[in-house]
């Protein structure tokens, strides 16, 4: 089947309320119009809640990309081997595409969207591919024949995302529907505000986090992942390094790189986003369901790789129920807050020569707290903590809490001549708003940062230096002498800021006459801005 293009919507098919919408993408090419498809789908959202809409939509996505995929390779198993090779179920499995009964194609339930019933069709088909594909049993929504599912609302989004362009190669399919559901789901994290935080983490942080470990070979592991954004970018840093390995990576030219996921989320809903998130992408991982602290689902792994971003500072987490658990290496845990439960969680679960990136609370980074200090003074000593990175404020959907980023290894060998040394790193300076409330890492500084912790991991260190204000490296006698307290800012100093030389007389006169035309300006605005408001009558002379 040949998905027709963003450009060649059928306006017909597009509700009335929408056609404008649809007249911004017939503008735009095949890459950049998530946000038009967003405000597509959203428009359609009516009363519902942003928490049940979520799951309606990505539903959809899903569906569509697992069709998609399934008629690209049906057309080239056909044109290959004929009729009866593409009935063949073996034809799709072998290459990780799902086996879609008739009944679940996405021609058939697009041809039925005006029904009343297309909420029981849509069911149906989310029961037939979990039927036909038992590794993702009790994943897929299927309550989309509920009252509060408006029937033709539904109907107008399947022609929404009935458009959405991927082309003819499988490859294309899962970069652009991936990158859809991807985008929604940041979109919808930040519709919900704090619980939307929950099951997302922002994508520049998650960048950040994989560009500094680098997870080329072996097994990644998260134990709260939320829906799967650190193994989705672990992918992408493998297949966008790979073939021509950025310099400043561990993996040789040309070598092939090769990950396991493992994953656990404590959030059913969530753990459900998790497994079609990779899905769509077609990635296998073991994510499993369950609480960490209380039913690690992956008690004997020993990961090469952590990435995490565990809920901060939660203060029931059930300390009462695992007073000697063997993952307390390094203290109790206090009752009243889970961050140094999660920390050493993840150090118990590092494999020897392993490296776990992780974020937390800053407060984990200073915290006075009786227990709290003495795991991190026993985590400082036993030569863990490789780097710390404050982060800049407002990246976060879930919360205001300024956040930071934790590096820790065991005795990897990169790492012998300095082993009692720590890089700090102060990025609370950078980023960019992206709207009022939220702010965002680029790409440049994100590979600023990780080029920084790259270049100073490598032996020699040949170019790498401390930069006031920005990075440092730290014996661990000055840790010490500043109490076990790893918060950058006490480290890096102040950014040298280049000498003014104007004359002091030059500088006023130029200052004077900037002033001036700033005040006529400001006059000019208030004048303008009475003339409007007596204009519409709302100030009298």
């Amino acid at each position: 089947m040949r998905n027709k293009g963003i450009n060649s919507i059928a306006t017909e098919k597009i509700p009335e309320p929408l056609k404008k919408e649809n007249a911004k993408i017939d503008q735009a090419v095949d890459i950049g119009y998530e946000a038009e498809l967003w405000s597509m789908a959203d428009t359609l959202r009516g009363s519902m809640d942003a928490a049940e809409y979520k799951h309606v939509v990505l539903g959809l996505i899903f569906l569509k990309y697992i069709s998609d995929a399934f008629e690209e390779r049906k057309a080239i198993v056909k044109a290959e081997a004929g009729d009866d090779a593409a009935n063949d179920r073996d034809e799709y499995t072998a290459k990780n595409i799902f086996w879609v009964p008739s009944e679940a194609r996405w021609q058939k339930i697009s041809d039925q969207a005006k029904q009343s019933d297309i909420g029981q069709v849509v069911d149906n088909a989310m029961i037939a591919i979990e039927r036909e594909n038992k590794f993702i049993k009790d994943v897929l929504p299927k309550d989309y024949a509920r009252p509060v599912v408006d029937t033709v609302r539904l109907g107008q989004l399947i022609d929404v995302i009935s458009n959405i362009t991927v082309g003819d190669a499988e490859a294309r399919s899962k970069d652009v529907l991936g990158r859809v559901y991807e985008y929604f789901l940041s979109q919808f994290a930040s519709a919900e505000g704090k619980k939307g935080g929950e099951f997302y983490t922002p994508g520049c942080i998650v960048k950040l986090l994989v560009e500094m470990i680098q997870p080329y070979n072996g097994r990644v592991y998260d134990p709260c992942c939320g829906s799967s954004g650190m193994f989705v970018q672990s992918i992408e840093f493998i297949h966008a390094h790979a073939k021509g390995v950025a310099s400043n990576s561990n993996l040789p030219p040309g070598a092939k790189s090769d990950i396991s996921i493992y994953g656990q989320e404590s959030n059913y809903t969530t753990w459900r986003l998790a497994r079609m998130n990779l899905a769509i992408r077609g990635i296998e991982g073991q994510i499993a369901h369950g609480d960490s602290f209380h039913n690690d689902r992956h008690p004997d792994l020993k990961a090469d790789y952590i990435l995490a971003n565990p809920p901060f500072n939660v203060s029931d987490w059930g300390e009462e129920r695992l007073g000697g658990d063997k993952r307390w290496q390094y203290g109790i845990p206090p009752k009243g807050n889970a961050n140094f439960a999660w920390v050493q969680h993840m150090i118990h679960h590092l494999a020897p020569n392993g490296i776990a990136g992780f974020v937390l609370a800053n407060g984990s980074m200073s915290s006075s707290q009786s227990k709290e200090k003495e795991i991190r003074k026993n985590i400082v000593e036993a030569g863990l903590v490789d780097c710390m990175v404050a982060l800049p404020g407002q990246l976060f959907y879930s919360t205001q809490i300024p956040a930071c980023l934790w590096f820790l290894v065991r005795n990897q060998s990169n790492r012998k001549t300095r082993i009692r040394k720590t890089l700090f790193i102060d990025a609370r300076n950078l980023g960019r708003m992206v709207d009022r409330t939220h702010r965002e890492l680029t790409d440049e500084e994100i590979a600023k940062i990780a080029g920084t912790y790259q270049e100073w991991k490598k032996t020699k260190a040949t170019n790498y230096e401390d930069i006031p204000g920005f990075c440092k490296c730290v014996e661990i006698e000055e840790i010490r002498k500043h109490d076990y307290v790893l918060t950058p800012g006490r480290y890096v100093g102040m950014e040298i800021v280049e000498e003014d030389d104007e004359l002091f007389e030059e500088k006023m006169e130029r200052l004077v006459v900037q002033l001036v035309e700033q005040q006529r300006e400001a006059r000019a605005l208030d004048e303008q801005i009475t003339a409007n408001l007596k204009q519409i009558g709302f100030l009298k002379d």
